[in-house]
């Protein structure tokens, strides 16, 4: 083999060569956070199992000089050096070639190096920060998905575990964490050395450094686990609540997965840079400040639930990807989807007050929402080159993931899937996995199909709607492709039905493994169940019981008659309330179903009391009132008042101040509330919004406006800026620039910025967005909330300012650039220019995305025609905007 090898063979392939593997890397680091630079040197246990006068490994962004690489074989003292050192670029490799085949068995490759401190947030990397009034640079590492290549040379891929033990040279004034504790500290003068304790074998992407000035809280688990959170001096007792979710949540895990937690401590750390919301590094979890730190004073209900279900996703890790790893990208769901879904495990068990499997369903819909477009992905996804991998760190990773886990939990029953789960991890302990492989231990657990079932889950793209049909006391039951398009798919799927009749009393489940299925009611229920003695049009049945299930349901006749009823007289659950009025949406999205149909199911909602149910409804309103102006305007001051006129009831019971004694829920519902009732134009909520506005410019401590409902004020505000009257716009820069220490009311400012109606207005907005008074981590929300009238100025700014986002933003930010600026477009006309503009600029890193964002703009075009056809949708919106 050694004889033919050629370095050709090497490039453009998806995967590094196996004829040599890591066993442990020995790694010093050297930052220097003035010249934002670091050397450093890594001596790597190799054991060489095949024929090869090749090393190769990645490499990215470093310099390797030709005098400071060898290699040295087990018990030779004698140092090999290669004859050919090459950087392939494109595939990031560092490709070594050697005179002689290497010698069989472990040896070790010595490799010294230097590189930058990028500003980019991956590989090894800079975030500035203040400290006693002076600007520093603190060096953090993110190296997933396959970024450590950009710190140290290594094999950068899932499968090549190994330990790793670190040394680190800092100034010795600073902190310097990593995965491990430190065993022994040398301090000469300004400067120390830190040696970290060996890791257990793990994967490059999970190593982590960070070095910088930090205060910290800390705690211990019960059974004497070290965790400590830190953060930015003098922010420390913005940690304490993460600090207890992750106690907490630790010894949960412990005891759910049947395994100890496997490190000796646990950090967790605040970043002010930090691209992605936060990183599972093994025993040192990084996070965007947002997410880990909750400060009273400036946080909302909302930051306090995404600081405890981020916490219990890092943590889940531990276990889930980290102890038990994917042996390869195409997996990502195992960790992801896995992760998210405990993660509400957690914080249902540690917050059952919250009701957080009722918004579940919010994570559900997203993975709906994507999984419906012709360009979506299935769940294992062929990876093939590191350059597209960062695509599939999205919705169908993630939340089809943690819906698919929940569903087939739902199926196999709760006590079987957490035995099956433990006895996986205890399996697959310090090694790879592949999906086939839960699989397997679920079988094995339940003595189910599992395998057969989820195959069709997991291997294709997509999910069925099932149309309910009932005809001479027969359930006809079909399902068929669901794109949002409207378009027929090919798709076919084996779905676990959950089914009630007249009550939750009695609970059927089974298989749909047929295009289409007849099944006798009478046979399923008795007929105490069927004749309840409900009136004609009252009987009502509900298919996907709680949402459980990945799928959409479509009542035909009766039965869409019936579930209305079912709503409006409280007979069914939240989950349920919410599940058909998305899916309702959905197919009135798709034009399976008119607008008229989606509007007065609506009207079904304006007693609803649950959180999570009015919540989707402001979110489905947004979006119809959106097309309705785009299809036609004539209509949108009637939908907006039918909107406002719905909402009515929560805003009058929720009212703009905290009550005594209210639930988080309520807390978090306000704000929501009030926000949507600014947009859509609420005389009352606006004038009310600006009075307190006025009120919190002048006394920041203010009780008349708390973190949850400020957002709301700020809508209110930019919804009178225009380039004559910039008086609100100015003052939310001002709160911005005066409030330093959090970001978390920084990025509601952001939030609204670019809603002014004004297209000026918007433009200053976000230009600013791309000033040096904004993170680059945080651009994103800057574009996240602009206007109607700014979206055209948007498209303009954004192609304008290509060359330079393209090559400022990586990863999942550069994709919202093209997602939130593209997807709201509604014409085929603006598609095609958009698709134009992008041809001689799409790379690997925004394709997918790009497709998807074009997809949605032509979807929203089709919805465009098709309410435009709608013939009585005129009278409807004028009944609907004048009695309710």
């Amino acid at each position: 083999m050694a004889e033919t090898q050629s370095l050709e063979q090497f490039k453009g392939q998806a995967r590094l060569p196996k004829f040599a593997v890591p066993k442990r890397y020995d790694l010093f680091l050297k930052p220097d956070l003035d010249a934002c630079k670091f050397t450093g040197t890594v001596e790597i246990t190799v054991d060489v199992v095949g024929d090869t006068r090749f090393l190769v490994l990645n490499a990215a962004d470093l310099t390797v000089g030709n005098e400071s690489i060898w290699f040295k074989g087990h018990g030779s003292s004698e140092k090999l050096f290669p004859t050919k050192i090459t950087t392939v670029e494109i595939d990031e490799l560092l490709v070594l070639l050697f005179s002689d085949v290497l010698p069989h068995g472990e040896g070790s490759l010595w490799i010294g190096f230097d590189g930058i401190l990028n500003d980019r947030m991956k590989g090894f990397c800079r975030s500035a920060y203040k400290h006693n009034g002076e600007n520093k640079n603190m060096a953090v590492t993110q190296f997933e998905p396959a970024d450590a290549r950009r710190c140290f040379p290594c094999w950068d891929e899932p499968a090549f575990k190994a330990a790793f033990k670190i040394i680190l040279e800092v100034p010795s004034d600073h902190v310097a964490l990593s995965n491990m504790p430190v065993t022994k500290e040398e301090v000469n003068g300004n400067v120390k050395k830190l040696f970290y304790q060996e890791s257990p074998i793990m994967s490059t992407y999970l190593v982590a450094v960070v070095v910088g000035l930090f205060d910290f809280v800390e705690a211990s688990t019960t059974d004497g686990i070290n965790v400590r959170v830190y953060c930015q001096v003098g922010k420390s007792n913005q940690g304490k609540f993460a600090l207890d979710v992750a106690v907490k949540t630790l010894d949960l895990y412990k005891e759910y997965f049947a395994v100890p937690y496997p490190l000796p401590k646990l950090d967790m750390i605040a970043i002010p840079d930090f691209a992605a919301g936060a990183m599972e590094n093994y025993g040192l979890v990084t996070y965007r400040e947002t997410v880990l730190l909750y400060d009273e004073r400036h946080s909302a209900a909302a930051n306090k639930q995404s600081v405890a279900t981020v916490v219990g996703h890092e943590l889940a890790h531990m276990w889930f990807g980290n102890l038990v790893t994917m042996e390869w990208w195409t997996h990502l769901w195992l960790n992801e989807g896995f992760a998210t879904w405990v993660s509400y495990l957690a914080a249902d068990s540690l917050f059952p007050e919250w009701k957080i499997w009722t918004q579940f369903l919010d994570d559900t819909v997203s993975g709906l929402r994507l999984d419906a477009l012709a360009e979506s992905h299935p769940i294992e996804v062929d990876i093939n080159h590191a350059n597209e991998i960062d695509e599939i760190f999205d919705a169908i990773s993630y939340l089809k993931g943690a819906s698919l886990i929940r569903m087939l939990q739902c199926f196999l029953g709760v006590e079987c899937f957490q035995k099956s789960l433990a006895s996986y991890v205890k399996r697959y302990a310090f090694s790879n996995a592949k999906t086939e492989d839960l699989w397997d231990v679920l079988e094995e657990g339940s003595g189910e199909p599992v395998k057969m079932l989820m195959n069709s889950w997991t291997k294709q793209k997509g999910y069925p709607v099932v149309h309910v049909t009932l005809r001479d006391e027969k359930l006809e039951l079909e399902q068929s492709h669901f794109l949002a398009s409207g378009s027929a798919g090919a798709g076919e799927w084996i779905v676990p039905i959950t089914l009630c009749c007249g009550s939750y009393a009695t609970t059927k489940k089974f298989l749909l493994e047929t295009k289409l299925e007849l099944i006798n009611v009478s046979q399923l229920f008795d007929s105490s169940v069927t004749n309840t003695g409900e009136k004609a049009g009252f009987f009502w049945i509900k298919l996907n019981v709680d949402q459980t299930g990945f799928y959409r349901v479509k009542y035909n006749g009766e039965l869409e008659t019936g579930i209305k009823y079912a709503i409006e007289n409280n007979k069914l659950s939240a989950t349920d309330r919410f599940g058909i009025l998305d899916d309702s949406f959905a197919l009135c999205m798709a034009s399976k179903q008119n607008l008229s149909s989606l509007l007065s199911l609506m009207t079904a909602y304006r007693q609803e009391p649950e959180h999570t149910v009015i919540s989707h409804l402001i979110s489905v309103s947004y979006k119809v009132v959106s097309m309705i102006a785009d299809a036609s305007p004539e209509f949108s001051d009637g939908i907006k008042q039918f909107v406002i006129r719905l909402l009515q009831h929560s805003a009058e019971r929720l009212g703009w101040d905290p009550k005594e004694g209210e639930s988080h829920l309520d807390a978090k519902l306000r704000g929501e509330v009030l926000s949507a009732l600014a947009r859509f134009g609420h005389s009352a909520t606006l004038d009310e919004a600006l009075k307190r506005f006025d009120a919190f410019l002048n006394d920041r401590d203010t009780s008349l406006l708390p973190p949850d409902t400020r957002y709301a004020a700020y809508v209110a505000v930019m919804r009178g800026v225009d380039k004559t009257n910039k008086y609100g716009y100015d003052s939310l820069l001002k709160i911005y620039r005066e409030t330093d220490l959090s970001q978390q009311e920084q990025t509601r400012i952001l939030r609204c910025l670019a809603s002014s109606p004004d297209p000026d207005i918007v433009s200053e907005a976000l230009n600013f967005v791309l000033s040096s008074e904004v993170r680059n981590q945080d651009a994103v929300y800057g574009i996240a909330g602009i206007s109607r009238e700014g979206r055209e100025v948007a498209w303009k700014w954004l192609k304008e300012k290509w060359e330079y986002i393209s090559k400022t933003w990586t990863g999942f930010l550069i994709t919202r650039f093209v997602s939130n600026i593209v997807s709201p477009f509604s014409s085929d006309e603006k598609a095609d220019e958009i698709e134009e503009f992008f041809a001689s600029r799409v790379t690997p890193a925004i394709s997918r995305n790009l497709k998807q964002s074009l997809e949605r703009v032509r979807i929203n075009a089709n919805w465009v025609r098709s309410i435009r056809n709608e013939d009585s949708l005129a009278a409807v919106i004028k009944v609907l905007s004048q009695k309710y």
